[in-house]
């Protein structure tokens, strides 16, 4: 059973209705536990697996014969935990009925030591922890109350395929146009949440250098993400950004999108991605515009340089908007080393980071904790 109590929506959240129907298509019985309502709860229904709901974290505590009466009259042994505050439930399970496993995904990066009392006891209930980059496991292993041994590595993946340029030359054209992208210009994007944590700030500044310094490359920004809470982003930063842009007057060479669901085609009319977040715990959309074929330039700090090296990408201060200015102006100015980025990019995330690795790892989790 995959447990996020989570009402919010990020790759944390999406992570259970990727994964469930890939485990389905391998043999497993997989069920859910979501809250009502959420955005979670609908997309593992969507994915193929109606889930058990609850109104609310704390009635989930309350309500814990409930979910053991469900996991004995469905014979589940595993419970697959993604946030931090959801093992509270699975150790109470795993204490009540021994027998039962619990795995969890650490998807955020520990920031703090947790080995006070209370997280003793649940961290002594958890078979595994799944670190989805090497920066994390090595945070964890410090942070958490248990043996290196029980914290492993499992890099996130992608079907590649689903990133493969699907657009011809007039959709692109008319997708550029829709956006307000001038034709000719070369097009910098970065996607996500619009959150200080993600970096937008900086690839904001950034433009107004190599816009001001080098007009000859006619570069265009485009800022992929929601602009509401609803769609996970923080408001007032949103403000800030577009004051900003304003302020600066790049009104017409920087493009809010608003929250979109066909990034993979938006990376079709990107020559450059940038992700300037100061501290992933992995970098999906790293992998996935690599997927793509993009020159990527992403932070060189978290887990990002795990995943670009310098053969298939740029690395940029997060905190320099000069230096990102410099990395963006020389893949901005060579039509070539984008391309060559882009193929070694690609080949990079097909030795590494595919999604049927990725499942065939977490398959052996699974079947190493039940084993044991």
């Amino acid at each position: 059973m995959h447990i996020c109590l989570s009402d919010g929506w990020g790759g944390l959240e999406m992570y259970p209705s990727r994964i469930i129907p890939e485990l389905v298509a391998q043999g497993w019985g997989v069920h859910g536990l979501a809250l009502e309502g959420s955005k979670v709860a609908s997309c593992m229904a969507e994915a193929g697996v109606e889930p058990l709901t609850v109104r609310s974290r704390g009635r989930a505590l309350t309500s814990i014969r409930r979910l053991l009466a469900y996991l004995r009259t469905h014979d589940i042994r595993l419970l697959h935990c993604h946030k931090s505050s959801d093992l509270r439930l699975a150790a109470l399970a795993a204490t009540l009925r021994p027998g039962i496993k619990v795995v969890f995904t650490d998807h955020m990066g520990v920031t703090r030591p947790k080995k006070d009392l209370y997280h003793r006891w649940a961290y002594g209930r958890v078979s595994r922890v799944l670190s989805i980059s090497e920066a994390t496991r090595k945070r964890n292993i410090k942070a958490f109350p248990l043996p290196a041994s029980r914290i492993q590595r499992l890099y996130l993946g992608i079907d590649p395929h689903h990133f493969a340029p699907h657009l011809d030359a007039a959709e692109r054209r008319a997708l550029r146009t829709s956006l307000g992208i001038p034709s000719g210009s070369v097009t910098l994007g970065v996607a996500g949440r619009l959150t200080p944590g993600k970096g937008q700030k900086v690839f904001v500044e950034a433009m107004v250098e190599v816009i001001r310094e080098h007009p000859e490359l006619h570069a265009h920004g485009v800022i992929i993400g929601g602009l509401s809470a609803e769609e996970g982003s923080r408001e007032d930063y949103v403000a800030e950004l577009q004051t900003l842009v304003r302020e600066q007057g790049l009104a017409e060479h920087i493009t809010f999108t608003g929250f979109r669901r066909d990034l993979a085609r938006l990376f079709e009319i990107l020559d450059v991605v940038c992700v300037p977040s100061r501290n992933e715990a992995f970098g999906l959309t790293v992998i996935e515009a690599m997927a793509a074929g993009k020159a990527v330039i992403g932070s060189a700090s978290g887990a990002i340089p795990e995943l670009i090296d310098a053969h298939s990408g740029r690395l940029a201060d997060p905190q320099s908007a000069h230096h990102w200015a410099t990395g963006m102006t020389e893949l901005a100015g060579s039509v070539s080393l984008r391309e060559r980025l882009g193929d070694e990019a690609r080949a990079r995330v097909s030795a590494h980071f595919l999604l049927s690795s990725h499942v065939q790892g977490l398959i052996n989790v699974y079947a190493e904790v039940l084993a044991e």
